[in-house]
């Protein structure tokens, strides 16, 4: 009698033990989703954070940590720890070896999102991805006091469009009970998406910033709010007492550190110059361990789904013996009834990881817009490559060399043993 096809025979008998199999499949199915899943989320947190900002040089803040600098000043996490004098700015705008300065003032809010006080050179040096510049959806730049440009997140989930208003919020939580309403911001123009915590962000001018805070001095509205109109704050000097944070860029970059040693060690107030490359080199080796420690329990999780696999088939050996047999009687050597087994776990393997890969890629494109709205940071949707060729191949592979002693072990019980009714 003609024997089928090994892969056929290793289907109908995973078919035939229908329940048990899917069992198995679906843990590998989770632990290769978990596996792959830290992976992706791992590069993709670390792909948006370096793509946040390039081609500046240095950022300046308040004295604290460069770690932290760099998260609260461009990611936007955290809050500031203190702020910058707008003499000690004009003084680093004005170095010789400085080329172009972002001035940013944090603090206050607009549903949730931040606000940032800036001016237009924001909008003419802010770099991010590979030296990719910002651009314009609709509307332009700050013309007016009280002027906004929205990135795209916050026109996407408040629905604004060019001319609505913004009311800010002092503090930088979702709800507040103190707001600029008597003095709000218009929508001037809306910025092009780019995977940044700028499309989470409401740009406002420096000087709208402190027009709004005219009768504010003490964190509550005072008489004078009320008759410092917008009217008339639009003639006077608004020049700002204090920002937050600088972004710096040299005319040479082989300066960057002279500059730096010259700013930490300004007499007029304590600042931190921090390289934002260092800074990000910094933050990933404080997450390095967490990061180890996830792939390992991952990759722990992956091998109790093998064994899963392992001891389904053991399990099932007594139970099959005569069903070996009989295909022993039927012209199946030794040798393809202990193929036979490796091709069940191999094909159990195979399946479980496709399907753990097919949820994830359909978990991440589901969840990925969730991510970006609570937290900013965009997880790259590139499809399966070859490290997930390669977690199939090896899970595949792995579940193969495991079912050897189940394989083994049935290759050694004689067709007699196999036919015989034990009673």
């Amino acid at each position: 009698m003609k024997i089928a096809p090994l892969s056929i025979l290793a289907l109908r008998s995973v078919m035939n033990r229908r329940w048990s199999a899917l069992l198995s499949l679906l843990a590998i199915a989770v632990s290769v989703f978990l596996f792959v899943g830290v992976e992706k989320v791992r590069e993709g947190a670390r792909q948006s954070f370096e793509r946040t900002i390039s081609g500046a040089d240095l950022v300046v803040g308040a004295r604290s940590g460069p770690v932290n600098l760099i998260l609260y000043s461009i990611f936007r996490i955290g809050d500031p720890t203190g702020s910058i004098s707008w003499k000690s700015y004009q003084e680093i705008a004005a170095m010789d070896e400085v080329a172009w300065t972002i001035p940013l003032s944090l603090g206050d809010a607009h549903r949730g999102f931040r606000v940032v006080g800036t001016e237009n050179t924001f909008f003419d040096h802010y770099q991010y991805g590979d030296g990719e510049t910002l651009r314009f959806a609709v509307g332009d730049r700050f013309t007016d006091l009280f002027d906004a440009v929205i990135g795209a997140d916050v026109a996407e989930a408040l629905g604004y469009t060019l001319g609505a208003e913004i009311v800010v919020s002092h503090g930088l939580g979702e709800h507040s009970f103190a707001h600029h309403d008597d003095k709000p911001f218009r929508v001037a123009g809306v910025l092009a998406r780019t995977g940044t915590p700028v499309d989470r962000s409401v740009h406002v001018t420096l000087q709208g910033v402190e027009a709004m805070h005219v009768g504010w001095e003490t964190g509550a509205r005072s008489p004078l709010a009320s008759i410092m109109t917008a009217e008339r704050l639009r003639g006077i000097s608004l020049e700002p007492d204090e920002i937050t944070a600088i972004i710096v860029g040299l005319k040479d970059r082989s300066s960057a550190l002279a500059v730096q040693r010259r700013i930490n060690t300004m007499d007029a107030e304590p600042l931190l110059a921090a390289l934002p490359a260092l800074a990000l080199s910094q933050l990933w080796q404080i997450v390095g361990v967490v990061e180890r420690a996830l792939s390992a329990v991952s990759a722990c999780v992956v091998v109790v789904g093998l064994i899963v696999i392992l001891v389904t088939i053991l399990n099932g050996l007594n139970e099959r013996r005569r069903e070996m047999a009989i295909l022993r009687s039927v012209g199946a050597g030794r040798f393809d009834v202990f193929a036979l087994l490796i091709a069940e776990a191999k094909l159990l393997a195979f399946l479980g990881a496709i399907a753990g890969l097919a949820a994830l890629y359909a978990a991440l494109y589901a969840l990925a817009p969730l991510v970006r709205e609570r937290t900013g940071v965009s997880i790259d949707m590139a499809g399966p490559g070859w490290f997930d060729v390669a977690v199939v191949v090896g899970v595949t592979a792995a579940a193969a060399l495991l079912a050897l002693f189940p394989a083994w072990r049935n290759y050694r019980n004689s067709l007699a043993d196999g036919l015989a009714i034990r009673l």
